[in-house]
């Protein structure tokens, strides 16, 4: 009997879930269906309890209703806790799995696919939001030197470095204290690309740095790539690979069995001109 599975989200008529898991099911030999699935605001529940009822084995959740599933899930993982927010579910009987493979997929992409090790650097993470909450946990597991987290309003970046102190060096600030500083990697997890709009952060934090990291993905050079200048070697990459990779940590989740991720990023890349 094939396994029935759905991305849930509002709008949801962009999503590549179905294309890259149709993709690592034919290539890993499980008999499943994927779906996009949208659902009216204020509805999460109830599609998912529809779901349920008629057989389904789990959902990925993109915005807006990763708090709805977050408090949906009747157990969290350590990473969904941290995160606040739940971008996969589990079904078994009746318990529901929350996981959040989002900051997983994150620093898989860039730990593998662009050959950067984490350990030992100065990592700087603009934005202090749902994207950022997501990724601290797994970076930090890397043992960085630092991890600076900044955010427009200090409060909140403050509140969240305190959040995680216990799990690595992380400080907080806001985009005056950046100065003159310098770092290895600099991941832009603010939503401003999606406006065309770019962080106050000074072309100088990218001086000596090995990646620039812009979590929107498909929208070519965005105004936060643009100003690293990509000299002296730097890569640049955008949220493709995180997409991909946080969705082989579900299917995995699901399926017992970790697809390539190769094809898949190919097959939904936007070139950074």
């Amino acid at each position: 009997m094939t396994d029935r599975y759905a991305v849930i989200g509002n709008p949801i008529a962009h999503s590549k879930s179905p294309l890259i898991h149709g993709m690592f099911a034919k290539a890993t030999g499980q008999d499943i269906a994927y779906f996009a699935l949208e659902v009216p605001l204020g509805g999460f529940a109830l599609a998912v309890d529809a779901m349920r009822l008629d057989g389904g084995c789990g959902v990925n959740i993109t915005a807006p209703f990763k708090l709805d599933a977050f408090a949906y899930a009747t157990s969290l993982s350590q990473r969904a806790q941290l995160a606040g927010a739940v971008n996969a579910l589990r079904f078994n009987g009746n318990e529901v799995e929350g996981e959040n493979f989002d900051g997983v997929g994150l620093v898989r992409d860039i730990s593998v696919n662009a050959g950067i090790g984490l350990a030992g650097k100065r990592i700087l993470l603009l934005g202090a939001g749902g994207a950022a909450r997501g990724a601290l946990l797994p970076f930090l597991a890397e043992q960085p030197a630092e991890l600076f987290l900044v955010n427009r309003t200090v409060t909140k970046a403050d509140a969240l470095a305190a959040q995680f102190a216990d799990h690595g060096r992380v400080r907080a600030g806001g985009y005056a204290d950046i100065g003159d500083q310098r770092f290895d990697v600099v991941i832009n997890a603010t939503s401003a690309s999606l406006s065309g709009d770019c962080p106050p952060v000074p072309a100088s934090a990218f001086a000596g740095c090995q990646l620039a990291y812009e979590l929107v993905y498909g929208k070519g050079r965005t105004p936060f790539l643009a100003i690293t200048g990509a000299a002296n070697g730097m890569q640049l990459r955008d949220g493709c690979g995180m997409l991909v990779e946080q969705a082989a940590e579900a299917f995995a989740w699901w399926r017992g069995v970790r697809p390539e991720t190769a094809a898949a990023m190919v097959a939904i890349e936007v070139p950074i001109a």
